[in-house]
């Protein structure tokens, strides 16, 4: 199956992503992209191909992307032109020299032939940890050696970073006791309000998305954020539970199996998953009275957890919900065996002037390593296209928006 062949590939190699899998080209594929599929291998092949049952003599790779791809329409103009992302992508040791400059020389000669306007790239490369700054502060000096390559060959930092490029990372081969001890004191204190304050948690189905997607709505309308409409969600939740349903999990379906989880209680169906290269996901509900009040969706994928979506209402939040789930899914992850729980996101500037940062407190306080990566950066093969896409239809645009005659150019989009 193309998804089994694809994501065995990506498992053999450093830092496999979720969003590097077969599932995530899918959903993608659903909304105007075209997935291929980029593989290099130890004796010096390389193939891009839009099956990954194609790829099944690479044996021993070395290096792979998947990587997405949308057409331009130029308003009748003949010119064949596209956009193309390598989203967390492509994966490979960072640190080989050889091996990066064969992945990039391929992948410019690639993004040259398809005619791309531009070919978007976010590995994760550490630029350094710890937030800028403060006595945590450590810089990656291969990190840093990477980012002047893509300088030195002509990369531009890309003014529209799909991704979050700074993270927070939770060690997940800590006991639970160190991991609470990693806790800021009020978040310890928080976790053991909400235990005491009548919550149940549960695994949540496909029944609950429209009852979820509401509480996310309140929630972007509440903090400031701008989501998708309600069937990108749905998409993406669906495509990734089902995985969590197959028997090859080794997790009963779901995975708290319906009804109440009592905070405190031993976590049922996770002894641990058989087949680490299905990714899959789950989304966690806390409930009063048999009311959801809050909600948070984990991704997991060869080792590591992400905290994607989180949502919650303006009701009962006195209870702390969100600490108590946090709290639940690091356990979670943990007796799954992941080694890393990542909650997805921390700001670009770290001072109160960013619009995360009230975000980035509450994932502080759970612990963890913040993480900073090299971001998103462009190679635009035609200086002309790449101009006109990212900074002259933007104003032309604008000036439309103002006067009502326009919708808004085709974002790239995050997770």
């Amino acid at each position: 199956m193309e998804h089994s062949i694809w994501n065995s590939i990506l498992s053999k190699l450093p830092n496999p992503h979720f969003l590097q899998t077969y599932e995530w080209g899918q959903v993608k594929a659903k909304y105007g992209w075209t997935p291929r599929y980029a593989v290099w291998d130890s004796s010096g092949r390389w193939k891009v191909e839009s099956d990954p049952n194609r790829l099944s003599t690479f044996h021993s790779p070395v290096a792979a992307a998947l990587i997405l791809k949308r057409t331009i329409p130029m308003g009748g103009m003949s010119a064949r032109l596209s956009i193309l992302y390598a989203p967390k992508g492509p994966l490979l040791d960072w640190g080989d020299k050889s091996s990066r400059n064969r992945v990039l020389n391929d992948l410019q000669a690639f993004a040259k032939k398809e005619g791309a306007i531009f070919l978007k790239l976010d590995p994760e490369v550490v630029l350094g940890t710890g937030a800028p700054a403060t006595l945590d502060d450590v810089v990656d000096e291969g990190g840093q050696t990477v980012m002047a390559e893509f300088k030195q060959r002509g990369w531009r930092y890309s003014s529209d970073q799909i991704q979050f490029k700074n993270t927070v990372l939770i060690d997940l081969s800590l006991s639970e006791e160190e991991l609470l001890a990693t806790m800021k004191q009020k978040t310890r204190y928080n976790i053991r309000l909400a235990e005491k304050k009548g919550l149940t948690l549960r695994i949540g189905t496909q029944k609950d998305f429209d009852v979820l997607y509401k509480m996310y709505a309140e929630t972007s309308v509440r903090d400031g954020f701008v989501i998708r409409d309600e069937e990108y969600y749905k998409t993406v939740w669906t495509t990734f539970i089902a995985n969590s349903q197959s028997p090859s999990t080794n997790l009963q379906s779901p995975t708290l199996a319906p009804g109440a989880h009592r905070p405190g209680d031993s976590v049922p169906g996770s002894a641990g998953v058989t087949n680490p290269q299905l990714p899959f996901a789950e989304t966690l509900i806390a409930e009063v009275n048999h009311e959801p009040v809050a909600a948070i969706f984990v991704f997991y994928f060869v080792g590591r957890a992400y905290y994607v979506y989180g949502m919650s209402r303006d009701a009962h939040r006195e209870k702390m919900p969100s600490y108590l789930l946090q709290w639940e899914a690091i356990k979670r992850a943990k007796a799954m065996g992941c080694r890393v729980y990542d909650l997805w996101g921390a700001p670009d500037t770290f001072d109160e002037s960013d619009s995360m940062w009230g975000v980035f407190r509450f994932k502080q306080g759970l612990g963890g390593e913040v993480v900073r990566t090299l971001g998103a950066w462009d190679y635009a093969p035609n200086p002309f296209w790449y101009k006109l896409y990212s900074e002259i239809i933007p104003r032309v645009l604008d000036v439309m928006r103002a006067r009502g005659k326009s919708k808004t150019k085709q974002s790239l989009g995050g997770a």
